[in-house]
């Protein structure tokens, strides 16, 4: 599905990572691992051309990501930052205004899924009714998740994604995440985590940053 080859990126005169290779196969929930500051961000980043990379290559589906549309590409692998950014108006249209962009013209917002997904959070529908801007460091993360999900992508790219979720919820996310997984074969997830004992929980193979620092 997304193959890495190579992947180098500078910082000044000095190498935050250099010589990455993965490849992200199907069902595959993979965890990027490594100190403070080794630059997992900016890799899952640079996944999605948010970062620029000094060398190597990115390939989604055997085709380089050149070849792709980058709108369309960014519906297929998403990137779910720790703190997504939030928009005026409510829960609901915060999820609802995807939809007005040109690459998502022919779908169209699924009430009753998001509702779905509130439950298994152990959520009311009434938090669509929340206004974005002001929720807490945890319901800004269950909206980008629920963001993210709607459009049901083949790959997505967790940085951090339950940081600043209880324990009990916390549990819950990574429930959902794993029946999204399953719910599709042709899925696959990269998590980031400063907790290692998620990391252990929630993937099947790790990629550590700290073997590729300071290389070259």
């Amino acid at each position: 599905m997304l193959t890495v080859e190579n992947l180098g990126r500078r910082l000044d005169e000095r190498w935050l990572w250099r010589g990455v290779n993965f490849a992200l196969e199907p069902h595959m929930r993979l965890g990027l691992v490594g100190p403070s500051g080794s630059g997992k961000t900016l890799l899952l980043r640079s996944l999605v051309q948010l970062d620029r990379v000094a060398e190597g290559q990115v390939s989604f589906e055997g085709q380089p990501l050149a070849a792709w549309s980058l709108p369309l590409y960014r519906t297929r692998v998403i990137y779910l930052p720790q703190r997504p950014t939030l928009f005026e108006g409510t829960v609901e249209e915060n999820l609802q205004m995807l939809f007005q962009l040109a690459v998502h013209q022919k779908r169209c917002y699924e009430r009753e899924r998001i509702v779905d997904y509130l439950e298994r959070l152990n959520r009311s529908a009434g938090f669509l009714d929340q206004v974005a801007p002001r929720l807490s460091g945890g319901e800004a993360q269950i909206l980008g998740l629920l963001r993210a999900l709607q459009l049901a992508p083949q790959v997505l790219l967790l940085d951090e994604p339950t940081a600043s979720l209880d324990p009990e919820s916390t549990a819950r996310v990574e429930a959902l995440l794993e029946t999204w997984l399953r719910a599709d074969q042709q899925r696959a997830c990269i998590w980031t985590s400063h907790d290692a004992t998620q990391i252990e929980r929630v993937t099947d193979g790790i990629l550590d940053l700290a073997g590729v620092q300071d290389a070259g």
